[in-house]
């Protein structure tokens, strides 16, 4: 790809002057290409950009002589008219701020040259400095969410406090993704109460704005200001959001800007023909609409590749030989990012604009070495994507915790393991232990034996898993790897070393069978659009389109007690004792009356059976290698062979092989 020249404008920094923007403040993606990077791109930009609580590392344990990496705040003079048409003067300061965890999430790109500090204390530093330079209003800045607990130290999600301290009169919020104040007619995001009012968009008193995320939204702030014994006060304050993109009709409501289409143009196309290029073909559909309840293709894509490249990269190391999984996460799962965010890559040619979609970040690979006690706690962990299940409740139960990120729910690729949904979660999102004693992780097997906690293995990940994770590398002390390569490109370059690639998920982790007296139906959100890839069997189903663009679906966890058809017998010599009818055999086993066939399972499928309703009831996962007689088939859910006692499995090419014996043995055996 080409870089970024000395001299040369970024996009964004163009379409900023462009929009004549006054300030702006930096995220945490900002930092994910490194400080040069930003570097360069910052000085083209004609406007200033703050931020108060990032510094200069200059190792000396001192911070009282700390210096800011970035200007801290900015105070502008502008212009405005009042009622009467007077002009004035007014000076608004602008100050920014983001997490403290960039130093965990890019540990690679800052670790010994800045330090990020607490973002409450920093304001509390500078907003009486801004009140003494002269600041008329003040204007946060804050790419930080809003969060009601405790005001802890280095606060991710800090702007709740942020409106708590005087002389802040707006606060510009983001991070977390959601909207504040909420849309008419749409759940607010943020609830009223603890001072936070949806209806005029305060927190406590002090206007502030979420504009959702992707540029769907735009946040508008009014501030009625007098002139009291020579200061200026803000005596009315409003602030709203319009929307300008709808994402579940995917229909933008505003018209395009010429001027900033024709600004970005040749970035633009030269973009759209880079993200096009080919890079190998898919035999199926990737999509990512049921990765929250099975295993999934689009999450099984990028955990074959990181295993692909870090078995390459321990070749020749002391770590060769050591049994390598891969672990992945679902990035683009709904969620905070709407009923359209999802993975959905047609079978055909896959370009890098797909391989983007199935990867989002830039982050790199990193390979730890845990033992199997750290891998189960890691899964325990994950496992927190799940609410607990009542097994004795017969309403419809919603499965998923929203409150946990989507892109840390992680799947562990090589081992085999179930989740017991009907157990507290051990850990919370931010790996605090909430309850010690509870183990959702059940059957963690590799290679078909119990994972015990002094096994060794190696595992493929992430920077930002490896270096934010204290679960599973406290202090960064299993790490073995730390690859200068990102996950994105490892997955290009894997789609091209194998051209043709079968993104079938191997079913490596299920939902534990659930101890109760009936089955237990849970509820999740996906696409509208998932109902075009529901299986077959009928074991997912489609409930409504709800209004917030999700459409509602159901499944019914499997039950603990498995009851089980009587597989055939081994061969037997046929024996025919005086007066009874003479036995028909096939291939050695007997040919029982009524059945038309046989089927071998060659990959691991369900087993079903068929409720009073005429419901398909899922019992367990037959093995590759098990033989059942074919009493029937039924061409509903997809086409179903009957093995007798109620019992079907579906009609998948490639999981079972059916066989039909000779009409004449057919015939000895029905009487026909």
């Amino acid at each position: 790809m080409k870089p970024l020249q000395d001299g040369e404008v970024h996009p964004a920094v163009k379409l900023l002057h462009l929009l004549k923007y006054d300030a702006a403040t930096v995220g945490n993606h900002e930092f994910n290409y490194g400080l040069d990077f930003l570097n360069e791109v910052y000085d083209d930009a004609k406007l200033p950009i703050v931020n108060a609580n990032v510094y200069r590392d200059d190792h000396d344990q001192n911070p009282d002589n700390d210096v800011n990496y970035f200007t801290p705040y900015h105070i502008l003079a502008k212009e405005v008219v009042d009622e009467d048409g007077e002009k004035h003067t007014l000076k608004i300061g602008v100050i920014g701020f983001v997490p403290p965890q960039i130093m965990d999430w890019d540990k690679a790109n800052l670790q010994g040259k800045v330090i990020a500090k607490d973002i409450v204390q920093s304001a509390q530093k500078y907003i009486p400095k801004m009140k003494a330079e002269g600041a008329d209003l003040i204007v946060v800045l804050s790419h930080s969410g809003i969060e009601t607990g405790r005001n802890s130290p280095n606060m991710e999600n800090a702007s709740y406090y942020l409106t708590q301290i005087p002389g802040v009169d707006a606060v510009l919020t983001g991070h977390q993704h959601k909207k504040f104040p909420a849309l008419p007619g749409t759940t607010p995001g943020f609830p009223d109460g603890n001072g936070i009012n949806n209806e005029t968009g305060t927190i406590n008193g002090v206007p502030v704005t979420m504009p959702g995320s992707w540029g769907d939204t735009l946040g508008v702030i009014d501030l009625t200001v007098e002139q009291v014994d020579g200061k200026w006060k803000v005596t009315q304050a409003k602030a709203q959001l319009r929307p300008v993109y709808d994402k579940a009709t995917k229909t933008p409501l505003v018209d395009s800007d010429p001027a900033v289409e024709q600004a970005i143009q040749a970035e633009h196309e030269a973009t759209i023909q880079y993200v096009r290029s080919p890079v190998g073909k898919t035999t199926s559909p990737i999509n990512s609409y049921f990765a929250l309840i099975k295993d999934d293709p689009s999450v099984q894509i990028v955990t074959n590749a990181q295993k692909w490249y870090v078995e390459k990269m321990l070749k020749g190391t002391k770590y060769e030989g050591l049994p390598v999984l891969s672990a992945g996460a679902p990035f683009k799962a709904g969620g905070r990012g709407g009923a359209s965010y999802y993975t959905d890559i047609p079978a055909g040619e896959i370009a890098i604009k797909n391989v983007a979609d199935l990867y989002l970040y830039p982050n790199t690979v990193y390979a730890l070495k845990i033992t199997g006690a750290e891998l189960k706690e890691w899964l325990e962990w994950s496992a927190g994507q799940f609410n607990q299940i009542d097994p004795n409740k017969t309403d419809v139960q919603p499965l998923v915790n929203n409150d946990f990120p989507t892109y840390n729910f992680d799947i562990m690729d090589g081992v085999t393991y179930e989740i017991d949904v009907t157990e507290p979660a051990k850990y919370d999102k931010n790996q605090n232990v909430i309850n010690p004693n509870v183990n959702r992780i059940k059957n963690l097997k590799f290679e078909g034996k119990p994972v015990t906690p002094n096994m060794e293995f190696i595992v493929a990940t992430n920077n930002y898993r490896a270096t934010t994770n204290r679960i599973i590398n406290p202090g960064g002390k299993n790490t073995i790897l730390a690859a200068p390569d990102e996950n994105r490109q490892v997955i290009i370059d894997y789609i091209r070393e194998n051209g043709t690639i079968n993104p079938s998920a191997d079913g490596n982790w299920r939902f534990a069978p659930v101890k109760g007296k009936a089955p237990v139906t849970v509820t999740f959100e996906s696409s509208p659009e998932a109902q075009k890839y529901l299986p077959p069997d009928g074991s997912i189903r489609y409930v409504a389109t709800l209004p917030s663009g999700f459409a509602q679906y159901e499944f019914a966890l499997p039950l603990w007690k498995e009851e089980k058809p009587n597989p055939p017998k081994q061969p037997e010599k046929p024996t025919t004792p005086p007066g009874q009818v003479k036995k028909v055999y096939w291939d050695g086993v007997e040919l029982r009356k009524g059945q038309i066939g046989r089927l071998t399972v060659q990959k691991p499928i369900n087993l079903w059976k068929r409720t009073k309703d005429g419901r398909l009831v899922f019992v367990r996962i037959l093995k590759p290698g098990e033989v059942y007689r074919v009493y029937g088939y039924d061409a509903r859910f997809g086409g179903q062979y009957a093995v007798g006692g109620g019992y079907y499995v579906t009609n998948i090419n490639a999981y079972i092989l059916y066989e039909t014996p000779s009409k004449e043995k057919l015939k000895q055996a029905n009487g026909w």
